[in-house]
């Protein structure tokens, strides 16, 4: 090849290559985007992995245990944030929250890398747990407005795939880290030198402390790679449209519209009846297992880091390769019937029997990979237009973390301090499963293959 036509080629790419640029382009803010979501659930999944050294440490009780759960990234505190930064994605677009945002994780985090009282814990869990709240609708919703139609479940299913690997990574540091795991004794020499005590509790604790730290710094890498991110150029046409015609105030448009009313119930009624199990799962899972099944810390963490290692293989290998391609709704009744049976074998055959027990880790790390909390995001960022995209799913996050927040108060009085009430929680919970292994199947809706200007206008008849 003579250099001109190196210089041609390389002034006036073929559309082949401006196509493989574009695609390039949007996998990578996916990546940079779906941090949020490890930072999400890895922030719940920290402070369970050491519950109960963190009880030890301070002498917490079940109400303490309830609040922390309660205002953290778990629930009512995701749900505030969520309420507010699905609002403002809307205002101001969705760049403007990767911003700032991961500076208040930062420092909800470094609060709780520090604490040395329950006021303290807490706040630093409120503060996360915000923060976390006002990423999600617009981290779900940036994706779906930057994904090519053929392509938009994948990439969700990434982010999703983000969502597993961050409890994975942070299980496994618990467990290596855990007074009595692989790495323990080095922990506890290096807490000891740090610390400068001998006192048993803090330094159980001190591995905690240090899976907290790692995620202070991917949330200093989050917010470095995102603060670049293109703003979304649906929010954008959006904005334009406002400013031409007069438009329903948002929330007016949501409560009002029929099509907006069924969505939301729809979308709150597979998400808020599934996440009162898995956010009771994310945050007390670890402690059931050491209650109620009589495992050790080192134990408990290696389970969860397995059970979510497969929810990441299966959201990545299945959701996000599928997702696009397959029946969404046989799809959806194929994940969600897999936690469906894990907790009806987990509660009748028993917690403290050994293969019952590696069934139902096996079975939900499988349907988490396909369930309900990936197409719960896919289709709250499809189903409504662009001008409330966000603010819709905030509403709804609020809605069903601030449940969740509730119920976990409920959860663990039924579960009780020794987990002698598990068999109860567990009918209690195969219950919630059913009502949103149903609704999800008989209402889902036909999407795929779509953009979501078809969609929003085969939904809205052009009225939005």
């Amino acid at each position: 090849m003579n250099k001109k036509t190196m210089n041609h080629s390389t002034e006036h790419p073929s559309p082949s290559e401006r196509r493989g640029k574009a695609t390039s382009g949007i996998l990578n803010s996916t990546v940079a985007v779906s941090l949020t979501n490890y930072l999400d659930a890895g922030a719940i999944v920290a402070g369970a992995s050491g519950l109960a050294l963190w009880q030890d440490y301070l002498g917490l009780n079940g109400t303490h245990l309830g609040w922390l759960n309660a205002l953290s990234a778990n629930c009512f505190g995701a749900a505030l944030g969520a309420i507010i930064g699905g609002r403002l994605a809307d205002m101001y677009g969705r760049k403007t929250i990767y911003t700032y945002n991961m500076l208040i994780y930062m420092a909800g985090v470094a609060i709780i890398m520090f604490a040395c009282s329950f006021p303290m814990l807490l706040t630093g869990f409120l503060i996360t747990g915000i923060s976390v709240g006002v990423g999600v609708p617009a981290s779900w919703t940036y994706i779906s407005e930057t994904s090519e139609v053929g392509n938009r479940g994948r990439n969700i299913g990434i982010s999703q795939f983000a969502w597993s690997i961050g409890p994975a990574i942070i299980f496994l540091l618990g467990w290596l880290l855990a007074p009595t795991g692989p790495l323990g004794d080095t922990v506890r020499k290096l807490g000891v030198a740090l610390l400068n005590t001998d006192d048993n509790a803090a330094l159980a604790l001190f591995g905690n402390r240090l899976i907290f730290g790692t995620l202070f710094l991917v949330a200093l890498i989050a917010w470095l790679l995102q603060r670049r991110l293109d703003e979304s150029k649906a929010w954008e046409e959006s904005k334009a449209q406002a400013k031409i015609e007069k438009q329903t105030h948002p929330y007016k448009a949501l409560f009002t519209n029929r099509i907006n009313v069924k969505t939301i119930l729809f979308l709150i009624g597979i998400y808020l009846t599934w996440n009162f199990v898995a956010g009771a799962m994310g945050f007390f899972m670890p402690y059931v297992y050491q209650t109620a099944g009589g495992l050790s810390n080192e134990t408990a963490n290696f389970l969860q880091m397995f059970m979510w290692g497969l929810t990441a293989l299966f959201s990545f290998a299945g959701f996000a390769m599928l997702a696009d391609k397959i029946n969404q709704r046989f799809l959806y009744a194929f994940g969600t019937t897999l936690g469906v049976l894990a907790w009806i074998i987990l509660t009748f055959v028993g917690i403290t029997n050994q293969m019952a027990l590696w069934a139902f880790v096996i079975l939900w790390g499988v349907h988490a990979g396909f369930g309900v909390q990936a197409f719960y995001a896919l289709w709250a960022s499809e189903l409504f237009p662009a001008r409330y995209r966000a603010a819709a799913q905030g509403v709804m996050f609020f809605a069903v973390r601030g449940g969740a927040a509730i119920w976990s108060f409920i959860f663990i009085n039924i579960i009780g301090e020794n987990g002698e009430g598990f068999h109860n929680a567990g009918i209690v919970l195969v219950s919630l499963l059913i009502v949103s292994l149903l609704v999800g199947v008989i209402f889902a809706p036909k999407t795929r293959g779509k953009s979501l200007q078809q969609i929003t206008k085969e939904r809205y008849n052009d009225a939005e």
